[in-house]
């Protein structure tokens, strides 16, 4: 008889953070890919830095707590914090001097031959360009500028999270530049408000652009009249922004996050960005005040901060340097203009985001609002859009008279403030509103809509993957369904029933919740591929998510693997399993997708010896969502609809364009499509809707899209 193998053992496991990484550097590739348009390559060099930013602020932040509170214990793959911190330092240097080679040496060149021009160094403007920055400087940015000098009468002033800044050093008129006394520091914080890129005067061969902390450093001698400025230097800084709340102690949770989110601004500097060849005085002054370790600078050679280039992803007259915009289509089970409840009364439907619009779901709240026949509507909300048609709907339904109750969790990470102001705003229109549990983040994606019809109380239920936001549901791929199943409308009203009071049930008929009883239903379903293995059944698990970092999923993975199940997986970012272990992990394959549209669905397929499963649901295999959120997990029970679910998956694991797949070695690897046909994934989602939609109203050329209500 063989040892049994523990599966506990470090070597098994892949450190999380340092796998996060390599989800940024495949993000980064995109930006190296040459098939891919010019301004399509920059939004990636832009997600990478704004992917770091949200790293370092959050995962790195919460390591150097550890750290400081002198906290000793591994991680699932036997790190250390200072070990991991160490790791971090060494693979972030190596990811961001890959980014900008990209952008500086790679992609300037390219924008400058299509004819855009970006100034990253002011002296490189021409005499009449210099002459209009400096008249641009004193008419739009001297009147907005604070100069703060710093000596003894005036302290270093807060230097607020992720803003830029120019650092100068001075030397008073009057004195020497060798005398130590008359050295003063200077810091002018680079306006917000102000649009980062500043166009110059027209060019015949195209556009120009300088970035804004130039024309500041430009002009910056015009805001210390009475001092000779030695050098000015732009610098970045990135706070701890990991917010701890102590909810049991906290009477009131609305004041509580929102006290902490001022906090943020005060957090520990975990990262200071300078630009190359800063003046080593400046260096100095600014890791002291700061206090910042050595370790924790990074000299960056080029500009700081590249989300700006977002910003230059949409200017106008470059349509050839982007990806054709695509237009999410109709759903085909939904018919234009329809009673959307008569619509999922016929039988379930299946909803696939942004292939097919996230209208339906929209409308759902909306036409609920003003139906005289809904009598509640019951929602979750963790983040929505800036000017949200949904929280609309509800207020406008809240106000019409019928029972409304919305979940608002204030502590979905950096959408806290967000989510404050649509708290009260539903709360003015007299919802119930709920502020989330304690303890637990409700991250579920559920909308029940309860309406009296002839034969009594039907409820209509949306459950998804994503979240109810119809901005980011053009950009993410995301799954759900509508039902009116007696089953799952029940677990539905049981699910509202536990957040807003305490009545938790005895039992479920469909949906599986975390933090209490989803861990069991997926290490039960993993079992029994690894019996069904055994006994000579059928069985293999496909599984796609986020991220898979949670040790017990990953040991009966093993276990599974080691059985004989074939398990396929498709992870997007974090992924601490190993693949390729001899008698371990040999069954199991990994790949990451990464392409025009952010990966966001949870789907999960279990052959059952024959007897498929397949189920969708808001949940990552973390230890954060089994244990500590509020997650729904739903079946597909429809067998259309599984069919639906599973094509998802099937050209996803047939994706030789957009996916990696990881290798024994720990590295992602593009797959040798030589000789082979072209899948790639989401550009076959997006054709497929366009040739399932309805076609176009036979007499007026024009689609028919359901009329808002009014809200």
């Amino acid at each position: 008889m063989e040892p049994k193998v523990d599966f506990t053992n470090p070597i098994f496991y892949e450190n999380r953070e340092l796998s996060w990484i390599k989800f940024d550097e495949r993000v980064l590739s995109e930006a190296k890919d040459k098939t891919i348009p010019l301004f399509e390559r920059l939004k990636f060099i832009s997600i990478t830095s704004s992917n770091l930013d949200e790293f370092f602020m959050v995962r790195v932040a919460s390591l150097k707590d550890m750290v400081h509170a002198n906290y000793k214990k591994t991680d699932i793959a036997g790190m250390t914090a200072t070990e991991q911190l160490r790791a971090i330092n060494t693979a972030t240097r190596k990811l961001v001097g890959t980014q900008y080679q990209t952008f500086m040496r790679s992609l300037m060149p390219l924008m400058k031959k299509e004819g855009l021009r970006l100034v990253t160094k002011h002296e490189d403007l021409s005499p009449q360009e210099a002459e209009y920055v400096d008249r641009y400087f004193m008419e739009n940015v001297y009147p907005v500028l604070t100069p703060m000098a710093v000596d003894a009468s005036r302290p270093f002033p807060l230097i607020r999270n992720k803003s830029l800044n120019i650092a100068a050093l001075l030397l008073n008129k009057k004195g020497k530049k060798n005398s130590q006394d008359e050295d003063v520091f200077a810091t002018v914080q680079v306006p917000g408000g102000m649009p980062r890129l500043v166009e110059l005067p027209d060019d015949k061969n195209g556009k120009c652009f300088i970035l804004l902390e130039q024309v500041i450093e430009r002009n910056i001698d015009k805001l210390f009249s009475n001092y000779k400025v030695i050098g000015a230097f732009p610098y970045r800084i990135m706070r701890n922004a990991d917010l701890t709340i102590e909810e049991e102690e906290a009477s009131d949770l609305l004041k509580e996050i929102q006290n902490k989110l001022k906090m943020r601004q005060w957090g520990e500097v975990i990262r200071l960005e300078v630009e190359e060849h800063t003046d080593a005085k400046i260096m100095g002054f600014l890791e002291s005040e700061l206090k910042v370790a050595k370790e924790d600078v990074f000299e960056i050679d080029g500009p700081l901060d590249l989300t700006f280039l977002m910003k230059l992803y949409g200017i106008e007259g470059f349509d050839h340097l982007r990806n054709v915009p695509y237009i999410p289509q109709r759903n085909p089970a939904i018919e234009p203009g329809a009673n959307i409840f008569d619509e999922i009364a016929k039988g379930d439907i299946f909803l696939h985001h942004p292939y097919q619009t996230f209208d339906p779901v929209v409308d759902f709240i909306r036409q609920a609002a003003s139906d005289p026949q809904v009598l509640a509507i019951k929602q979750t909300l963790y983040r929505v859009s800036g000017n949200s048609p949904i929280i609309s709907s509800l207020a406008y339904a809240a106000e019409n008279g019928k029972q409304v109750t919305v979940l608002v969790e204030l502590k979905a990470r950096f959408d806290e403030e967000h989510n404050i102001v649509w708290a009260k705003k539903l709360e003015k229109a007299g919802c119930h509103v709920i502020y989330g549990l304690v303890g637990l983040k409700t991250h579920s994606k559920i909308a029940l809509v309860v309406r009296r019809e002839d034969d009594g109380i039907r409820r209509y239920v949306h459950l998804g993957t994503g979240n109810y936001n119809d901005s980011t549901a053009k950009l993410y791929t995301d799954c759900g369904i509508f039902t009116c199943k007696e089953s799952i409308g029940e677990d539905a009203t049981a699910v509202f029933n536990m957040l807003s009071g305490y009545s938790e049930p005895r039992s479920w008929n469909e949906l599986a919740l975390a933090p209490y009883w989803l861990r069991d239903k997926f290490m039960n379903l993993i079992n029994r591929e690894k019996r069904h293995a055994a006994e000579g059944k059928e069985a293999r698990i496909i599984a796609k998510m986020n991220s898979l970092c949670d040790p017990g999923i990953i040991a009966a993975l093993y276990e599974a693997s080691a059985a004989g199940v074939k398990i396929d997986l498709i992870v997007r970012g974090i992924c601490c399993l190993k693949v390729g272990i001899p008698g371990v992990s040999e069954n199991i394959t990994v790949r990451s997708i990464v392409g025009n549209f952010l990966e966001h669905s949870r789907i999960f397929y279990f052959a059952n010896g024959g007897q498929e499963e397949i189920y969708m649901g808001s949940a990552d295999w973390m230890p954060r969502n089994l244990d500590r959120r509020v997650e729904i997990v739903f079946p597909i029970l429809d067998r259309e609809l599984q069919k639906k679910a599973y094509h998802v998956l099937e050209v996803e694991l047939a994706d030789n364009v957009k996916a990696r797949v990881l290798e024994a070695s720990g590295e992602y690897v593009r797959i040798d499509r030589r000789g082979k046909t072209l899948v790639n994934s989401q550009d076959i989602f997006c054709e497929e809707a366009k040739e399932e939609a309805p076609k176009q109203n036979a007499i007026s050329g024009e689609r028919v899209f359901i009329p808002a209500e009014p809200v």
